[in-house]
């Protein structure tokens, strides 16, 4: 069955955001760098501030634990977009192509709630969405099933097989799919390029 509606994941799908890239400009070798990111400020660490805890109240306690790294876990908000490098090659122009031919865009995120503004400021694709849902602003994360229940709610209650989800994570697309949306894993626009015109959409 074709799907009608397209939903898609922001980072690493639209946006290229890569903690790495700040890091890089940090530390003084890569290996320094993943130390870091391994052991400081994880992902394990980072995905609280995608379930809506603020960056202050979140790098308190981390900072106690490492007080000799304050200035490089403050960076991970004081220098956010230095995380960022423009779009991810071609999905803005799938985009572009999608709006074009009139199908409704959507996005659900894993996103800090601070970060959104600064989204919008630097990303202009971010207004092509006719709604954004974002985790930090509602407490859920994927790939719990309870935040796509609520995207549902968002696109107005479509049959949950008429809505094509895009995402970078194969956690998020089984947990979207076991609730009978169709998905793609993914991995570069060419792939993604195949499967809209696959579902009839391009």
């Amino acid at each position: 069955m074709a799907a009608e509606i397209v939903l898609f994941d922001i980072g690493r799908v639209v946006l290229d955001w890569e903690p790495a890239r700040l890091y890089d400009k940090i530390f003084d070798t890569p290996q320094e760098r993943d130390a870091f990111l391994a052991e400081v400020c994880t992902m394990d660490w980072h995905v609280h501030h995608d379930r809506g805890v603020s960056f202050a109240d979140n790098a308190k306690p981390l900072i106690a634990k490492f007080p000799h790294y304050e200035t490089e876990i403050s960076a991970w908000w004081g220098r956010w977009m230095d995380m960022f490098d423009g779009y991810i090659d071609g999905t803005v122009k799938l985009i572009e192509r999608l709006v074009a031919s009139g199908t409704p865009l959507y996005a659900l995120t894993n996103m800090p709630s601070e970060t959104v503004p600064l989204m919008f400021e630097h990303f202009p694709i971010m207004n092509v969405f006719k709604h954004i849902v974002v985790s930090g602003d509602i407490g859920m994360v994927k790939p719990n099933a309870d935040i796509y229940l609520h995207t549902l709610d968002k696109l107005g209650q479509p049959n949950p097989s008429d809505v094509f989800f895009i995402d970078d994570s194969q956690p998020n697309i089984t947990a979207a799919t076991a609730l009978g949306l169709q998905a793609h894993h993914f991995k570069g626009a060419d792939g993604l390029e195949a499967a809209l015109i696959e579902q009839g959409l391009l």
